[in-house]
């Protein structure tokens, strides 16, 4: 049940809580590589904010492949060189996220994923900084390649565990303007954090709620939530 003070905070990943250190874009050169002998098959294509499903098509449909198939074997090769790529120096957790998820928690916010990210390479990605256990559940790109509809899955699958929220108590935290659109198209509240490949002032501009340079002022961050909703 939903008390009416609590909201469904449902938060991006890359860009947002943590950065790869560019795991996800490399794995999925070696899976394409690895399955058509093609180099860098995405380097000319954008992949901030769209699904997994949505880069992967994108890939094959760039080169000439059929979908048939292949989209299917791009996802399990891609996850293969996932779980060995997350490896890397260069990955990182963003500044705040681990003190904010602590404070959300503590409040006895219910927290979830709302992520392009096939479920699997989601939980590859949070493994390593120890994030899976704040995220019991969430909407991911394996859900639906589009965007626009994991808001209402997500409120379903918490609904299963016994939350019932409607998406005006839904709060989406991310770093793009895919973020902000999937969360306003349904009338959930957005907060937009210029720790991504967009900055503060392109995110102004996308119609988010608040827009943080960082989620480092964690008090902010609190206070818009549970003071301005």
């Amino acid at each position: 049940m939903n008390d009416g003070m609590r909201k469904l905070v449902l938060f991006d990943i890359d860009g947002t809580l943590i950065t790869a250190g560019g795991a996800g874009t490399r794995s999925l050169n070696m899976a394409f590589h690895a399955l058509f002998n093609i180099e860098a098959a995405f380097k000319d294509i954008t992949m901030a904010g769209k699904t997994d499903i949505q880069i992967i098509k994108e890939g094959l449909g760039t080169h000439g492949y059929s979908m048939d198939g292949n989209v299917k074997r791009m996802q399990e090769t891609y996850l293969r060189f996932l779980q060995i790529e997350i490896n890397n120096p260069k990955k990182k957790m963003k500044p705040g996220i681990k003190e904010t998820l602590d404070l959300l928690r503590d409040m006895e916010m219910p927290l979830g994923l709302l992520t392009g990210n096939l479920e699997g390479g989601a939980r590859i990605k949070l493994h390593p900084f120890g994030l899976n256990e704040y995220f019991p559940d969430g909407a991911f790109g394996s859900d639906d390649e589009d965007r626009d509809k994991l808001l209402p899955i997500a409120i379903e699958k918490f609904s299963r565990r016994g939350f019932e929220f409607t998406p005006r108590e839904c709060v989406v935290v991310g770093d793009t303007p895919r973020d902000v659109r999937c969360a306003k198209i349904h009338g959930a509240h957005c907060i937009a954090v210029a720790t991504g490949p967009y900055s503060k002032e392109e995110l102004l501009k996308t119609g988010a709620d608040i827009v943080f340079d960082s989620l480092e002022d964690v008090s902010a961050f609190i206070s818009f939530i549970t003071k301005s909703l």
